[in-house]
């Protein structure tokens, strides 16, 4: 296969990769007793299938860009803050365009580690490829433990900051309630993920997941616009290096969306059509995040340095609310997104990933959200470990694991070769 991700993994029909529609379609019978239902039966396959199953380019479209941006969509603002109006859009546009270049390579090592897998006639139709099996399939046991790590660890905390988001974005509207107690009610909420099998099943949830944040993206920027900026209103950033590079590594986390780029690959019909998806979504992405962080650092300020949730800074309204509303829904997509790789690795490490019946599979997936759970009421507050995670973790998880991975796996001529 080529380094440039060419080769036999674009020439296989779609069935050679991810879950095939034959195997959808076969899916979809067993749900609802088999081909023996009629024409009822054939309603609800059909119906079925447009909600639940998707596999299209436009569906792994939707979860990355949904994926990309949910709860840090908020703490943009408090990063231009820190960086200053010109640094955060240069920041912007520099990670989201290094991003897309690494996800581009992941999807590349994943198309290799298929051939070769198929070559073996290995059967996936039961079983979700994940990045660190393509470490392990490609590089060896040191590559899959580092990428385990780096990932299950991104994943985790990544769970635990929309928890926290949850609590702190629904406590501007109903205050009765102390933050704590509502992540304790959102925990509870967000606990239903473990019904979602894979991102296979995503459709509906990624493509309002999108629709929630592009309408949260457009209130802030209008809001903040319409606004004003606030009397005495002083852009002052950046005033400190540490605050500098603090909002620098949030923007890395924004574009940070690489440690379930595998598991949407493996849900697509044509896994080989990933290569410009992400970019795609990058693009859109951008369009949310640059106007709503520099309307709002415009409007507020330094005000923004001690408020990391733009949404405690605009004026109550309904509008407002209806994005906190809307952005709380997000959150959950977004939870089960971060999630699901966790429920995967679990899955494999007890036996029960393949696995048919869903209710021993969510039984199962549980474990899983109690940590989670229990690592948001103890810590609430999101800003600063959006930045921790992104210093930490997103820069291996991103950018460093998977050039360096594409760097080894290709390093020979006759590795870079279409076999």
């Amino acid at each position: 296969m080529a380094a440039g991700g060419g080769g036999m993994a674009d020439e296989k029909a779609p069935e050679a990769f991810g879950l095939s529609r034959h195997v959808a379609e076969a899916e979809m019978e067993e749900e609802h007793g088999g081909a023996g239902g009629g024409e009822s039966s054939s309603v609800k396959s059909k119906l079925s299938g447009l909600l639940w199953h998707g596999g299209s380019a436009y569906d792994a479209w939707f979860s990355c860009a949904s994926n990309q941006v949910a709860q840090v969509l908020l703490t943009l603002p408090y990063s231009f803050a820190q960086l200053g109006m010109l640094s955060g859009i240069l920041f912007q546009l520099f990670y989201g365009l290094m991003g897309s270049w690494t996800a581009y390579l992941i999807s590349i090592l994943y198309l290799e580690y298929r051939t070769r897998k198929e070559r073996d006639k290995v059967d996936y139709r039961n079983h979700v490829i994940q990045w660190f099996e393509v470490l392990d399939g490609l590089l060896g046991r040191h590559w899959r433990n580092a990428g385990l790590a780096f990932n299950c660890t991104f994943l985790l905390f990544g769970s635990v900051i929309q928890l926290i988001g949850c609590a702190s974005n629904i406590y501007y509207v109903n205050d009765r309630l102390d933050k704590r107690t509502w992540t304790y009610i959102f925990g509870a909420c967000c606990a239903t993920t473990v019904f979602i099998p894979s991102f296979h099943n995503y459709r509906v949830w990624s493509f309002l997941g999108l629709v929630m944040t592009t309408y949260t993206a457009w209130y802030i920027a209008v809001a903040s616009l319409l606004h004003g900026q606030v009397e005495g209103v002083a852009h002052s950033g950046p005033t400190r290096i540490v605050l500098y590079f603090t909002g620098a590594t949030n923007i890395l986390y924004t574009f940070g969306g690489h440690a379930v780029t595998v598991e949407i690959m493996h849900a697509m019909w044509r896994p080989q059509k990933f290569k410009s998806i992400y970019l795609l979504a990058t693009v859109y992405v951008l369009t949310l995040t640059l106007p709503s962080a520099a309307a709002a650092y415009w409007a507020f300020g330094d005000a923004l340095l001690t408020h990391s949730n733009a949404l405690a800074l605009l004026p109550r309204t309904p509008f407002r609310d209806a994005a906190v509303v809307l952005m709380l829904i997000h959150q959950f997509i977004t939870f089960g997104f971060a999630c699901t790789p966790l429920y995967f690795v679990w899955e494999k490490l007890i036996g029960l990933h393949d696995c048919r019946s869903l209710c021993k599979r969510a039984a199962a997936r549980l474990p899983v959200v109690v940590p989670i759970w229990f690592l948001a009421i103890i810590f609430p507050f999101f800003g600063p470990i959006n930045s921790a995670v992104g210093s930490l973790l997103v820069s291996f998880t991103v950018y460093i694991i998977p050039a360096m991975a594409h760097m080894v796996t290709f390093r020979s001529p006759q590795s870079r070769e279409v076999r």
